[in-house]
């Protein structure tokens, strides 16, 4: 899906650019490079992202009320595509598993717990939860797109089963080791754009 959207957007990106149009970059970052709900869902069609920020993001209260206007915004944008209740259950589904992570954001951004990013754990913490965030959106996108609401409960119950439980728990230590792998992506992109700025001065 996501490369089937990367090139319909891309295309006419292209002749808009051609035309003199300046388009927004629809899929600035790789589906393979997110390890966070909010990060997917700000490089997922950015254009729409855009216009939900300023239309109904900042109306709403912006990140003084996000606990709260993110249940607004995703049922908005599961209307938008269709009124089903398997969009709508996928709206709640995400909102429900994009709560925790903001929450754990914003801890982490307080002045008492500075010192836990400066520990050696901070990092292996990080992709413990980048690997629930990326389990969390696939059970999300599964529950939309797939099962429907009406097998949900069978869905969290196969993924909960022992006889499953090897599975589950290869499928969370892959995303751990995609996410640290992502990390180390990120230093050394910000390694090598500093490098590029120290030559330019």
């Amino acid at each position: 899906m996501w490369l089937k959207f990367l090139l319909i957007w891309r295309f006419f990106r292209f002749w808009a650019l051609v035309g003199g149009v300046e388009a927004v970059e629809n899929m600035p970052v790789c589906i393979n490079n997110c390890y966070d709900i909010e990060g997917f869902w700000k490089s997922w069609h950015a254009s729409f992202n855009r216009w939900l920020v300023r239309y109904l993001y900042i109306p709403l209260g912006g990140h003084h009320w996000r606990l709260l206007n993110i249940w607004v915004i995703f049922t908005f944008v599961a209307v938008w595509h269709d009124l089903e209740w398997r969009l709508l259950s996928w709206a709640w589904v995400t909102c429900l598993i994009m709560v925790p992570e903001l929450v754990v954001k914003f801890l982490t951004r307080k002045t008492s717990l500075r010192k836990l990013q400066e520990s050696t754990f901070y990092g292996e913490l990080c992709a413990i939860g980048g690997a629930i965030s990326i389990t969390g959106l696939m059970i999300a996108n599964l529950i939309g797109f797939v099962v429907g609401p009406d097998r949900m409960h069978w869905l969290l119950q196969t993924l909960a089963n022992t006889n499953n439980i090897t599975t589950s728990l290869g499928v969370l230590l892959s995303f751990y080791i995609g996410t640290k792998l992502m990390f180390h992506i990120e230093e050394l992109k910000a390694l090598y754009q500093s490098r590029n700025k120290q030559q330019i001065e």
